[in-house]
C-alpha cells in the first residue's frame, strides 16, 4: 500500500495522531544517533595497545623477550642484575640487554667520591643517563652507595687505606640527601654501604664496628624516607665470612668479622627498624645452590676444597647463609625479607686465565654456570623470603682489565661481547 492511499483510508483525527507519532519518532531517532557519535562512553571490549618508549626499543639479543602490554601485578619477587652500564659502553645498549634477557631490575654502584670529588662540588655525569635510559624501559634501578671521598675520612690511615666511612656520618647522610633529590621518582632502591663487616670496606681505627654502622643506617633510612618514602632501603649486604680476625699489630681492631657474628650484632642494634629489606651476598663457589652445609654433596674432580675441607663453615653455601640470614630475622620477632644483593657462580672456562685466589672458578664449567644461576633465582622465589635478587654480574668482562679481575669470570657476557650460556638460560627462564 503507498502512503498516499495509506493516508486516504484515515479520519482527520487518526491522521493528525499518526503524524505526531511519526514527528517524534523522527526527533527520537536523531538523539539517539547524536548520543551514540558525541555522548559519553564508557569501554568495553578489547583496547588500543598505544607504542610506549619501552615496545619501541627493539630487542637486540635475546629472541625470547616479550615486552608486556597491560598493566603489571604488583611485584612479588624483582629478578634483577648489575651492570657496568655508566662505566664503560653504551648505556642504552646495555639496558637493552637487560631489557632483552626480560629482567626488570638494574644494580648500578654508585661511588660517592666520583660524585663529590671536594666538598659541595657535584658530578652527576654518566648516571644520568643511566637512570633516563633504564626508566624509559621501565626497569627499575638499585644504587648500592659506597666509597666515601678521602676528604671525608681523614682520623685514620695505615698501611693500606682502602674504603672507609666518613668519619661524620652525617656527612654521607647529606650525600644521600641530594642524591635522592636529584633522582627522586625515579629510582626504586637505595643499598647503604656494601660488605661492611671486612675493612676494605670499612677501613677505620677501632677497625669493623656493627653497631657504627647501624647507627650509618639510620641517618640514612631517616634521609631517605623523608625525601621519598617509596624507596625501598636496603641495608648493606656483608660478606659471607665464617671467621673473625684482629690486625696482627692491633688485637683490638678487627680486620674481618664473621657475618653471623656481626648480624647479630646488627640486629641487637636495632637495624631491622632502619631498613625496608636486608641486603645479603653470596657468590657462590663450586657447589650448587640446593646444597647446604653437612650435606653430602661430593665432587671427587673439584680441585678447590673449601667445603669438603671445612664442612661446618656456612661461608660455602649460598643455601645455609641466606637461610642464615633468614631465620635469625625470624627469631628476632621480624618479617623483613632479604634483599639478595649480589650472587652468582664464577667459571673461566674459555677465558684462558683466573683472578688469583679464585681456583673454584676452574671447577665450574660454562653449563654448570648456567644452570646453577638459574637455579638459584627459581629457589630464591620459591623460598618466599626474599623480596628481590640481583645476578652478579651481566658484563664486567668488558671493562677491559681481562681474565685475572675477580669480576670476570662471574659475567654472563665474554670478552668479545659474545653471549655465555648463561646469558640464554636466564633469558629463557620463566619470571613469575
Amino acid at each position: 500500500m503507498s502512503s498516499s492511499s495509506y493516508r486516504r483510508g484515515l479520519s482527520n483525527r487518526q491522521f493528525y495522531i499518526v503524524a505526531a507519532l511519526w514527528f517524534m519518532l523522527i526527533i527520537i531517532g536523531g538523539l539517539c544517533t547524536w548520543y551514540g557519535w558525541s555522548g559519553p562512553r564508557t569501554e568495553s571490549g578489547p583496547k588500543e595497545v598505544i607504542p610506549t618508549a619501552q615496545a619501541a626499543a627493539a630487542p637486540t639479543l635475546a629472541p625470547t623477550a616479550v615486552l608486556p602490554t597491560t598493566t603489571p601485578s604488583p611485584e612479588v619477587f624483582g629478578y634483577g642484575i648489575a651492570t657496568n652500564a655508566g662505566l664503560a659502553g653504551d648505556i642504552n645498549y646495555t639496558l637493552g640487554q637487560v631489557q632483552n634477557l626480560g629482567l626488570g631490575w638494574i644494580k648500578q654502584q654508585v661511588k660517592w667520591r666520583d660524585f663529590e670529588a671536594a666538598p659541595g662540588e657535584m658530578n652527576w655525569s654518566g648516571f644520568d643517563g643511566v637512570v633516563d635510559s633504564a626508566n624509559q624501559r621501565g626497569i627499575k634501578i638499585l644504587f648500592s652507595v659506597v666509597g666515601a671521598p678521602d676528604w671525608s675520612h681523614q682520623s685514620y690511615t695505615d698501611a693500606n687505606p682502602e674504603g672507609a666511612p666518613p668519619d661524620d656520618l652525617a656527612v654521607f647522610a647529606d650525600f644521600l640527601a641530594r642524591l635522592v633529590d636529584r633522582y627522586r621518582g625515579r629510582i626504586h632502591a637505595i643499598e647503604v654501604w656494601n660488605e661492611q663487616n671486612l675493612d676494605r670496606e670499612w677501613d677505620t681505627a677501632e677497625g669493623v664496628n656493627p653497631e657504627r654502622y647501624v647507627e650509618m643506617l639510620r641517618l640514612a633510612y631517616q634521609v631517605i624516607k623523608s625525601r621519598d618514602p617509596n624507596i625501598i632501603v636496603i641495608s648493606g649486604a656483608l660478606s659471607p665470612v665464617g671467621a673473625t680476625a684482629t690486625d696482627r699489630d692491633n688485637p683490638n681492631r678487627i680486620v674481618y668479622m664473621d657475618d653471623f657474628v656481626y648480624f647479630d650484632r646488627m640486629i641487637a642494634a636495632g637495624f631491622l627498624n632502619y631498613c625496608d629489606c636486608v641486603g645479603a651476598h653470596h657468590n657462590g663457589y663450586n657447589i650448587p645452590p640446593d646444597v647446604a652445609i653437612g650435606d653430602p654433596y661430593q665432587d671427587n674432580t673439584a680441585t678447590f676444597r673449601g667445603f669438603w675441607d671445612n664442612p661446618t663453615d656456612h661461608e660455602w653455601s649460598f643455601k645455609t647463609t641466606l637461610w642464615g640470614y633468614h631465620e635469625r630475622i625470624v627469631a628476632a620477632g621480624s618479617n623483613k625479607p632479604l634483599c639478595v644483593t649480589e650472587f652468582g657462580w664464577a667459571s673461566a672456562e674459555g677465558f684462558g686465565d683466573y683472578p688469583p685466589g679464585f681456583e673454584f672458578a676452574l671447577d665450574n664449567t660454562l653449563q654448570e654456570q648456567a644452570e646453577w644461576d638459574v637455579k638459584a633465582f627459581q629457589l630464591m622465589r620459591e623460598w618466599g623470603f626474599v623480596r628481590m635478587a640481583f645476578l652478579w654480574n651481566l658484563d664486567y668482562s668488558q671493562l677491559g682489565w681481562g681474565p685475572r679481575d675477580p669480576n670476570a669470570p662471574y659475567a654472563i657476557i665474554d670478552f668479545q661481547g659474545v653471549a655465555r650460556p648463561a646469558y640464554w638460560a636466564i633469558g629463557a627462564m620463566p619470571k613469575p
